[in-house]
């Protein structure tokens, strides 16, 4: 028989608020292999990432994968890791914090805000935690995920609804799957660009560096291939790029099997091999910054683009904290959270704290212990 979470410390007449739950992938809890290890062994055993039968997978993950893997994946993780942290742990951290300010500013009622991670830490259970002590009856989960695809968004709500099926009272739920045309979003790609080549100069070719993923899934319909060529697209177009100027690729291989194509590694070797001076590599799908941005990118790739003879491969940050990211993303939630008690302009803190005594009054009044 299955046992239901309750709220800790219950009564009638507690206070409600609405919860906002941001999620991004997660990474290890520190450049260590051993930590790496436990993080990789939850990311890549979760069907949604990996579609292969589970014993044979299994044998995979744990045989050649998990002995080997995260020694080297550590080593990475070192290179980019911070006195903070984890640049996606801080960044995505900074990110929740500016929304959940913005949000306390624009919104009459209480709003509290809090990070999870698909894998690792914080982890999604620990974010609802605190959104259901808070006092959540309202919830809207976004992923940092500009592009819908089941290996990412379609994770995080699994991981979100298992979560609430442990719950007594599940609270309303809004789900945001994807913002990949946006034009908020578009707008702070094309504006970020604009500021590094203002800064830096325009490179020869720029190239749109998308995190990949194998290719039965476009044929089995997932929309992710798709989104990721109109985000693209649309920011070429507000930057009003020729279209010989631009390119799209896919990253982060992993295994033998076709993935997206074409691949961003052989994509900077190709620019490197026929002499291309500057290459300027944007990743719009990533949030925050991360492994697959500041290592992957910026310095792998970096080597690939040289070794083959090309010149200078130039990394554009991700969108991370920036004020116009911070700006869309909090009119995107406020736009989801559209009329629920806490954004009608006559909520009152006053009125509803006096509604809630009286709730408890009437309760206890009928029998109620608390």
């Amino acid at each position: 028989m299955p046992t239901y979470e309750s709220r800790a410390n219950f009564e009638h007449g507690l206070p409600e608020s609405l919860g906002v739950l941001i999620v991004n992938l997660g990474t290890p809890d520190a450049p260590t292999t051993s930590a790496v290890r436990r993080y990789l062994r939850e990311f890549l055993s979760d069907p949604r990432v990996v579609e292969i039968p589970r014993p044979i997978w299994w044998l995979i993950l744990n045989a050649f994968i998990l002995p080997f893997r995260p020694a080297s994946s550590a080593k990475n993780y070192a290179t980019i890791w911070t006195e903070e942290g984890s640049p996606l742990l801080v960044h995505s951290q900074d990110v929740a914090d500016s929304i959940g300010r913005q949000l306390s500013a624009r919104v009459s009622g209480v709003v509290n805000v809090e990070l999870g991670m698909t894998y690792g830490n914080p982890s999604i259970d620990s974010a609802l935690e605190k959104l259901y002590a808070a006092g959540a009856q309202r919830v809207v989960c976004l992923p940092l995920y500009p592009q819908y695809s089941g290996t990412t968004t379609g994770s995080v709500f699994d991981v979100v609804t298992k979560a609430l099926n442990r719950r007594r009272w599940v609270p309303e739920f809004r789900f945001i799957n994807h913002y990949h045309d946006a034009r908020g979003y578009i707008a702070a790609l094309a504006q970020s660009i604009r500021e590094y080549w203002d800064e830096h100069g325009k490179g020869e070719k720029l190239l749109f560096s998308f995190h990949g993923v194998p290719r039965q899934t476009l044929d089995k319909g997932d929309p992710y291939h798709c989104q990721c060529l109109k985000t693209a697209r649309l920011v070429a177009e507000s930057l009003e790029l020729a279209d010989e100027e631009w390119q799209v690729s896919f990253q982060s291989r992993l295994g033998r099997a076709e993935w997206l194509k074409p691949y961003t590694a052989d994509t900077v070797t190709a620019f490197g091999e026929g002499g291309l001076k500057q290459l300027d590599v944007v990743c719009p799908g990533f949030a925050s910054d991360c492994l697959e941005t500041l290592e992957e990118i910026a310095m792998q790739n970096a080597e690939f683009f040289e070794e083959a003879g090309g010149g200078e491969l130039r990394y554009i940050p991700c969108l991370n904290a920036r004020d116009d990211h911070v700006a869309f993303l909090t009119r995107l939630v406020e736009k989801h959270i559209g009329g629920w008690p806490e954004t009608s302009p006559d909520w009152s803190a006053s009125d509803v704290a006096r509604e809630n005594e009286k709730t408890r009054e009437r309760a206890l009044a009928a029998g109620a212990e608390k």
